[in-house]
């Protein structure tokens, strides 16, 4: 562990570890199918993901999927769970979404553990970008689930957590 990042132990083992000091990347402009939901991020995006998940098994026969990425406005309330795919959609199933999502200039944060810990490393880095004052620009923040939980052990999952900066 190097100096710009943080863990959380809990009961002798490591829950999360988490970098401290972002990188500057470059998101690119990506397709996006999702489900949208407005209110508390919290009670929302679980039911978000179980909503889309629901329609994968037809997504994964028509589309490249090239990630898993939730999209979010942390004070609008508003919360995006899907996938960037390789080309726009032929046909939008029923009960999802589709945009073009523009990309950005963003800082990366990242995050090794279960998904469950997210709540708490998220509110680290807001806490982060808070104390360091970079100037954002008014998009989503983005989670971008870097492997998969089905062949990944939990505290081994990573997630970047990306903040959009002007």
């Amino acid at each position: 562990m190097d100096l710009f990042t943080s863990s959380v132990h809990f009961e002798g083992r490591l829950v999360v570890h988490l970098t401290e000091e972002p990188e500057i990347v470059q998101w690119p402009a990506s397709h996006y199918l999702f489900v949208e939901k407005n209110g508390s991020i919290s009670k929302n995006a679980p039911q978000a993901w179980q909503e889309f998940h629901s329609h994968l098994a037809g997504i994964l026969r028509d589309q490249q999927v090239s990630g898993f990425v939730s999209l979010y406005r942390p004070n609008e309330g508003l919360y995006r769970a899907g996938v960037m795919v390789n080309a726009q959609p032929s046909c939008v199933p029923q009960g999802l979404s589709y945009e073009l999502f523009q990309g950005g200039k963003y800082g990366r944060f990242i995050m090794t553990g279960p998904y469950s810990s997210l709540p708490e490393a998220c509110s680290r880095v807001f806490e982060l970008v808070q104390q360091a004052k970079p100037r954002l620009r008014d998009d989503f923040y983005l989670e971008h689930y870097v492997n998969d939980p089905r062949t990944t052990p939990e505290d081994q999952l990573i997630t970047a957590i990306l903040v959009p900066l002007a």
